[in-house]
């Protein structure tokens, strides 16, 4: 049988890239204002208040 070895403390550990630091464009479905998200946030436009935001799409 093996037993179970957890990892040594000298691994190294990257960072991970906080999700809250993105953010993503989207447009309203009303006054088609363009509207920057970022997690967490309420879904409204802040020019309208209008609640339809529609994602842009990427240029890869």
């Amino acid at each position: 049988m093996s037993s179970y070895n957890p990892p040594s403390q000298t691994a190294q550990v990257q960072p991970m890239i906080s999700e809250s630091a993105r953010s993503v464009e989207y447009t309203c479905g009303d006054c088609d204002a363009q509207v920057s998200l970022k997690r967490g946030e309420p879904i409204r436009c802040r020019s309208c208040g209008h609640r339809v935001l529609y994602k842009q799409r990427t240029n890869r």
